[in-house]
């Protein structure tokens, strides 16, 4: 059974990443904007994203500190979907190993 804490973290975060995309489109929606602008509105739900990882930084178990230096080495040669595959491979071997 999935801890409620856990559940409501995940709900919050999907929503969180829904409406940035959602409330810039309607906000934005009749102005034209730079480039510059455009990407960095594209990026928005990938900062929500990193909140998940962050506090795998100061986590006190090798296997997912190891799994955390994988997926960041992946990250600078890999797209979002195979990047995001490396870190939960990686994670759950490196858990079954280590542990």
């Amino acid at each position: 059974m999935i801890d409620a804490a856990t559940l409501l973290t995940i709900v919050l975060m999907a929503g969180s990443t829904y409406l940035t995309r959602v409330l810039g489109y309607l906000v934005l929606r009749n102005r034209t904007l730079s480039p510059r602008a455009q990407a960095v509105l594209e990026n928005v739900p990938g900062c929500v994203l990193i909140s998940v990882i962050a506090p795998a930084f100061v986590s006190d178990r090798p296997a997912d500190v190891a799994a955390l230096a994988l997926t960041v080495l992946a990250s600078t040669r890999l797209g979002i979907l195979p990047t995001v595959l490396v870190g939960i491979v990686s994670a759950g071997l490196l858990r079954h190993l280590w542990s």
